[in-house]
């Protein structure tokens, strides 16, 4: 059932009227809705409501709201993900995939041996934001994640998280897996994942990593993956 985002400023006496061009274009034209056909919209307070189709006009349709609860397409704690970009199709890859998994928060970091300049990830942040609210739309997420302007180890590293984890091929204390089976994730609990480019890491930010007490420096094992490969395993490992 296709599902979109709306303002529950549109509701009344159990209907919502869509009238915003986006939305409207995308059923009324794009997918062809007809009057009674079903859809799911759900609003900024994190509101499901199951829809049936019963007018459309030029500019807008109204629906009439069958039943409504709160979402459940979020995690029980909140996921942040810095990660150094990738070039272009493996670093949309990995938004879209990151927004599937229910990451809330990503982070471009401008690593050492970071592939793509920092300019052209400037230039990138409005389309991952896109990609990741389409990501959104179509596996039915109770909310848009955020992507971040480009930032640095120094500054994401100072955020307010309970746990950092950083995924590295050298130095790592010891394996995610075995880590999570040791410290499972708790409730609420708000974690950032970091992740670097293709080169790895450099010896300053090992250090870095080294220096600071609440980051954990850990591995996927044996293997070394290719960076877009290990963002999704990583996750993975934490939400599934």
């Amino acid at each position: 059932m296709p599902h979109f985002f709306i303002n529950s400023n549109k509701i009344s006496n159990n209907k919502i009227v869509i009238d915003d061009k986006e939305n409207y274009t995308h059923i009324a034209k794009s997918l062809r809705s007809k009057i009674g056909e079903k859809i799911l919209l759900i609003d900024e307070n994190q509101i499901q409501y199951e829809t049936k189709i019963v007018n459309i006009e030029k500019n807008s349709l109204e629906v009439k709201i069958e039943t409504c609860y709160p979402s459940k397409r979020f995690l029980n704690f909140n996921l942040s993900l810095a990660q150094s970009p990738l070039n272009s199709n493996s670093q949309n890859t990995i938004i879209e995939k990151a927004t599937e998994l229910g990451v809330n928060h990503i982070y471009p970091i401008f690593t050492d041996n970071c592939a793509v300049k920092k300019a052209v990830v400037q230039s990138k942040h409005e389309k991952w934001q896109r990609i990741m609210y389409e990501a959104s739309k179509q596996c039915e997420r109770a909310f848009t994640p955020t992507c971040h302007n480009i930032t640095t180890l120094e500054k994401v590293v100072q955020g307010n998280f309970d746990r950092i984890l950083a995924l590295v091929e050298r130095l790592a204390k010891e394996n995610l897996k075995n880590y999570l089976n040791q410290n499972p994730i708790k409730p609420n609990e708000n974690i950032l994942v970091i992740i670097g480019p293709e080169g790895g890491f450099s010896q300053r930010e090992f250090e870095l990593f080294e220096n600071n007490p609440k980051i954990e420096m850990l591995s996927l094992g044996d293997l070394i993956l290719k960076a877009d490969t290990a963002v999704i395993t990583t996750i993975g490992h934490l939400v599934l």
